[in-house]
């Protein structure tokens, strides 16, 4: 990593289109390090390895942003040789999956040129008088990624966040640890007392080897399985400590946000980042003789300042107006309201939403018009949890190994299909209208998935800081966990959903849906079960989805079970217990996770 930053950053005449290649690499190093972080579970992951990772994806994202810079200004040096017949400026957009640059170079210094459209966009600016008489550049860099929020959004749970189920853990891989040691140790000592044995009584060596050899094998099969034992306990708290973490209610809400500075535990970033600058024009190239010459400035591409700090020369009051500019929205990401404009601020390493006025947005055309008082990095922010609570959901079976989870909201029906470990957006509604998503059809695991729903728009997923911003139906994180977990384990032959009942209930039980499915179509008029289920009993209710009050009385001729399977098993045919008995673990652990994510009992 270090030598690739090292080779990297001695290349210095690399052009625009160059950097935008390169910068392919350098973003999927960046992902599969947030991916690391995300994935591995933080008792498995030293703080050394945490502070090693985030600080390469610094390096790697401050670099990336100054060959951006570097290049740009290779590109203005050109301006008179790009410019336009027809204006006398030089207009440049480039365009990339990942990056958008669009430059105007003020080359005319025209001051009745004011409105600057790039060509075939709507996207562009007015500017005031002072800039249209100036040595300017205007640079609008959109990068469809954010490398300016703060970096904790991809962290992992800090060690006082982490949960005391995660300590209890630790301490049993210690003591796991020391009894396998333990064990080694006596199996040592019993094999140097065996051969001793032989060495001193060589007579009797056939007939006791026999002994020796039926009793060390016993006792290495009883240290094997106890070994085993203790190592599978271990691995199962600490799946169940990893899950719990994803339930986990912070009891304390994050800290103080003055006016005008966006929480971003409560709004989220979209679209990518807009960097918009006003630049100094830098020397340009001059043919002399045959030859190119250029002026290269030792300070590089330098911002021009606006307003300037010192207006005292100045009569009028409104010489430096608020800029207009209007931006496109990306294509690829869903605004349920019209979005928020937010600058950011370099000082206070946060996103603020004064100095910008006059926000107008045109949902059909995809674009934002404002009026901008400094320049700099600008973003698109919504709700973070405009959709949730969730009006109901629906987990539903397709074949082995393959579900259909369906979570409505107030704004849209997302369906989410669910095969072996991948997981795919089946289809997006918008107020009953279908809408098509790039993200349709593709197969990713359930963390890339779930980052690029939440980049699209399409936030389902709670954080534990999300009960502070949305009214939820809490629930104990225990019952929680192993309801969804017997949910994920059964999903193959039954159909789960959404109970009005749930919300009746205390926090110490859930409540839901639950019908056998075995056929893809869905039948008119399902049977649906009402199941309450406590962590420790599962038990059927008496009452419908239709009935008129909640109660807890068990269903006639069923009784109460510990688990969920073993109260199914009762009622389930032959052909529905071999479809759970022929899930595919990972398919299963992918549902789990899935429940997990969405929080569905609890978000409901």
């Amino acid at each position: 990593m270090n030598t690739f930053i090292s080779l990297w950053k001695e290349k210095t005449n690399e052009t625009f289109e160059e950097v935008i290649e390169k910068s392919k690499v350098v973003l999927n190093l960046i992902e599969k390090l947030k991916f690391i972080l995300l994935e591995i579970s933080p008792c498995d992951l030293q703080d050394k390895d945490i502070i090693q990772y985030k600080g390469s994806i610094l390096q790697l994202q401050e670099l990336l942003h100054l060959k951006f810079n570097v290049a740009t200004e290779i590109l203005l040096r050109q301006a008179t040789t790009l410019a336009d017949l027809d204006s006398g400026n030089m207009e440049k957009i480039i365009k990339d999956e990942n990056v958008t640059l669009y430059v105007w170079a003020n080359l005319k210094k025209n001051p009745r040129y004011r409105s600057v459209r790039f060509s075939e966009t709507q996207i562009g600016f007015e500017i005031p008088r002072i800039l249209a008489t100036s040595d300017i550049a205007l640079r609008l860099l959109h990068t469809h990624y954010d490398h300016v929020s703060t970096l904790h959004l991809v962290s992992t749970p800090s060690k006082e966040d982490t949960s005391s189920v995660t300590e209890s853990v630790k301490d049993d891989v210690d003591n796991v640890k020391k009894t396998i040691s333990k064990e080694a140790e006596e199996k040592s000592k019993q094999q140097e007392k065996g051969s001793h044995l032989i060495q001193e009584e060589e007579i009797k060596v056939e007939e006791e080897q026999g002994d020796i050899e039926v009793k060390m094998s016993s006792a290495e099969e009883e240290s094997e399985a106890i070994k085993c034992e203790l190592e599978m306990k271990v691995l199962s708290e600490t799946i169940l400590a990893a899950q719990l973490l994803l339930v986990e209610n912070l009891s304390e809400k994050p800290e103080f946000f003055e006016d005008n500075m966006v929480d971003l535990c409560q709004f989220t970033t979209l679209g990518g980042i807009y960097h918009l600058d006003i630049l100094e024009l830098p020397p340009q190239c001059k043919r002399v003789k045959g030859w190119m010459i250029v002026e290269i400035r030792k300070e590089g591409l330098q911002k021009y300042t606006y307003p300037p700090e010192t207006t005292e020369d100045l009569e009028t009051e409104n010489a430096f107006p608020p800029i207009e500019v209007t931006l496109e929205v990306h294509e690829n990401v869903i605004f349920f309201e019209d979005p928020m404009v937010a600058r950011w601020d370099a000082e206070g390493k946060h996103w603020r939403t004064d100095g910008i006025s006059n926000v107008f947005y045109k949902p059909k055309e995809r674009l934002v018009t404002f009026s901008l008082e400094t320049f700099g990095p600008l973003t698109l922010i919504q709700d973070a949890h405009i959709n949730m609570p969730y009006q109901s959901w629906e987990l539903r079976p397709l074949d082995v190994n393959k579900v259909l989870l369906t979570v409505t909201t107030v704004f849209t029906e997302i369906q989410i299909q669910i095969k072996e470990n991948l997981c795919m957006l089946s289809s997006i509604k918008l107020r009953d209208k279908k809408h098509v998503s790039i993200l349709e059809g593709k197969w990713m695991t359930p963390i890339p998935f779930i980052i690029a729903l939440k980049e699209a728009g399409l936030n389902i997923f709670p954080t534990r800081y999300s009960h502070f911003y949305v009214i939820i139906n809490n629930k104990v994180p225990l019952v929680e966990v192993k309801a969804y977990r017997q949910m994920a384990l059964l999903s193959s032959a039954f159909a789960f959903g959404w109970s009005k009942w749930n919300l009746l209930c205390n926090s110490t039980k859930v409540v839901f849906k639950v019908r056998e499915h075995l056929t893809e179509e869905c039948t008119e008029t399902p049977n649906w079960a009402i199941l309450m289920f406590s962590g420790d009993r599962a038990q059927r209710l008496k009452i419908t989805e239709d009935s008129e009050a909640f109660s807890e009385a068990l269903k006639e001729e069923t009784e109460f079970h510990s688990t969920l399977y073993h109260m199914l098993k009762d009622c389930a045919s032959k052909e529905a217990m071999e479809k759970v008995r022929s899930s595919n673990c990972q398919f299963v652990n992918s549902v789990c996770h899935m429940l997990l994510s969405t929080r569905l009992l609890s978000y409901s």
